[in-house]
C-alpha cells in the first residue's frame, strides 16, 4: 500500500499541518521542471533559426530578423509568470471552478465566430486581437474543457463504472454530448486538428476513469465514423488526406508542404547540417517557425536532435501519468485525471506535430507544444504545466492542501 509521507523518490517527506502554507509543499517534480525548460529553451533557439528570413524579408514588414524570436521571448515570460500564480491555487479551486470553466471554453469558441471580433488568418477564424497580440480561443478552451471533464469524472465516476447499462449510458452520454458542442464551434472556425486532439484526450481521460468496455468501444466506433463523414464530406480535409497519402503526384501544389518537410528531414541525417544552416527555412518550407518548426530542427540538428526532443516529450507525458497514478491510490481522483489528461493532451499533440512534419498523418494546424511560434500556445502550455507541478505537489504532501 502506498504511503503518503514518502515523496516521489522515495525520500520522507513530513506532511504539512492543516493552516500551514505554501511554503510546507514539497519541491516540484525535478523531471517535468528540467524537460520543459530544455523543451522551451530548444523551442526559442529554433524559432530564432526559422524564422530569421521571413523577419528580415523586406516584404514581411518586420524588417528586425528576431522580430519573431523577440515575441516569442515575450510569449515565454509571460508564460512562465502565468505558471507562477497558477501553481499557488490549490487544485480543490479548479475543480470548484469546472462548470465555470467549461461555458467560459464554450463563450470564447462562440465569441470568436462573431464578426468583427473573431480575426481571419490564412482562411481560419481562431484568434480574438488584444491589441499587438491575438488570442487563440481553442488553446484556452482545451484546457479548460479538460478540467471541467476531470470534475465530472471524480462526481460521476462510480455511474461510468456500473454495469447497469441505462446509468452507465446516460453517464457517458453527458460529457460526450459536451465535447460534441465544443467541437460544433472548433468546426465552425475550422480547427479540426483541435477537434481531434481534444476528443482523443478526453476518450484517453474517460477510459482511465473505468467505463463500460462495451459502451466505450461502441463510442470510439461512433467517434471514428463521425470523424471520417465529416474528413470526406469537405474538399478541402479531403484534399489534405489525399495529398498526405501521395504528396510527390503533386509536388508543386497539393503535396508542395509536405515535400519541402521531407526534404528538410530527410537533408539532417545523423547530425544535421548545423544550427542556422537550413536552406529550406529560406522560403521554400511554409510555416516553418510555427507548424513545421520540428522539420527545420530536424534539417538543423538530425537524428540526434529529434531524439533528444521526442525523449523530452516523452518525460512529460510518463511524469504525468506517474503523477495521475499516485493521485489515484490516494483517491484523489480529480487530480488523477486531470494529470492524466494534461500527459496525454501534450503527448498526442506533439504526436501528431511530428507525424505531420513526418508524413505519417495529414496536415494539421497544430504547434509543437513549448516550442512552436505562437504566444497562447506557449501560455496555455505553461499553465498546464504548472497545474500538474501543483498536483504533483499536493499528491506528495498527502492532499492536505487539495481536493
Amino acid at each position: 500500500m502506498l504511503n503518503p509521507t514518502l515523496g516521489a523518490y522515495g525520500t520522507q517527506s513530513r506532511l504539512p499541518r492543516a493552516g500551514e502554507g505554501r511554503s510546507a509543499l514539497p519541491f516540484p517534480d525535478p523531471w517535468i521542471l528540467v524537460a520543459t525548460v530544455l523543451l522551451l529553451a530548444f523551442g526559442l533557439l529554433m524559432v530564432a533559426s526559422a524564422s530569421i528570413p521571413i523577419g528580415a524579408d523586406p516584404k514581411s514588414g518586420h524588417g528586425q530578423p528576431f522580430y519573431f524570436l523577440i515575441r516569442q521571448g515575450a510569449f515565454v515570460l509571460i508564460g512562465l509568470l502565468a505558471a507562477g500564480m497558477v501553481f499557488q491555487i490549490p487544485v480543490l479551486r479548479w475543480r470548484q471552478a469546472g462548470i465555470l470553466l467549461l461555458l467560459a471554453a464554450i463563450g470564447l469558441l462562440g465569441l470568436v465566430l462573431v464578426p468583427g471580433i473573431g480575426k481571419e488568418v490564412n482562411g481560419s477564424i481562431r484568434w480574438i486581437g488584444a491589441g499587438p497580440i491575438n488570442v487563440q480561443v481553442s488553446e484556452i478552451a482545451k484546457l479548460f474543457t479538460l478540467v471541467y471533464l476531470a470534475d465530472y469524472l471524480k462526481r460521476h465516476g462510480n455511474e461510468l463504472q456500473t454495469n447497469h447499462f441505462k446509468t452507465s449510458a446516460i453517464a457517458l452520454a453527458r460529457p460526450m454530448g459536451v465535447l460534441a458542442i465544443l467541437a460544433v464551434l472548433l468546426l465552425m472556425e475550422p480547427d479540426f486538428g483541435s477537434v481531434v486532439v481534444l476528443l482523443i484526450a478526453a476518450l484517453g481521460m474517460v477510459f482511465l476513469a473505468g467505463v463500460n468496455l462495451w459502451q466505450f468501444g461502441a463510442l470510439q466506433v461512433g467517434t471514428a465514423a463521425v470523424m471520417a463523414v465529416l474528413i470526406f464530406s469537405s474538399p478541402y480535409r479531403r484534399n489534405r488526406v489525399l495529398s498526405f497519402l501521395s504528396p510527390w503526384d503533386d509536388p508543386l501544389d497539393k503535396g508542395y508542404q509536405l515535400v519541402q518537410s521531407l526534404i528538410a528531414i530527410g537533408r539532417g541525417e545523423l547530425l544535421g547540417v548545423g544550427l542556422g544552416e537550413s536552406v529550406q527555412k529560406l522560403f521554400y518550407l511554409p510555416e516553418a517557425h510555427t507548424d513545421f518548426l520540428f522539420a527545420v530542427l530536424a534539417e538543423e540538428l538530425g537524428l540526434v536532435g529529434i531524439l533528444i526532443v521526442v525523449g523530452l516529450f516523452m518525460t512529460l507525458v510518463w511524469r504525468s501519468f506517474e503523477i495521475g497514478r499516485r493521485s489515484e491510490r490516494l483517491g484523489m481522483n480529480f487530480s488523477a485525471y486531470l494529470a492524466y489528461g494534461i500527459g496525454l493532451w501534450f503527448g498526442i499533440q506533439a504526436l501528431f506535430n511530428m507525424g505531420v512534419n513526418m508524413g505519417v498523418l495529414p496536415t494539421k494546424g497544430l504547434t509543437l507544444p513549448l516550442m512552436s511560434y505562437g504566444g497562447s500556445s506557449v501560455v496555455v502550455m505553461c499553465v498546464a504545466l504548472a497545474l500538474l507541478l501543483r498536483i504533483d505537489v499536493e499528491t506528495r504532501a498527502g492532499g492536505v492542501h487539495g481536493e
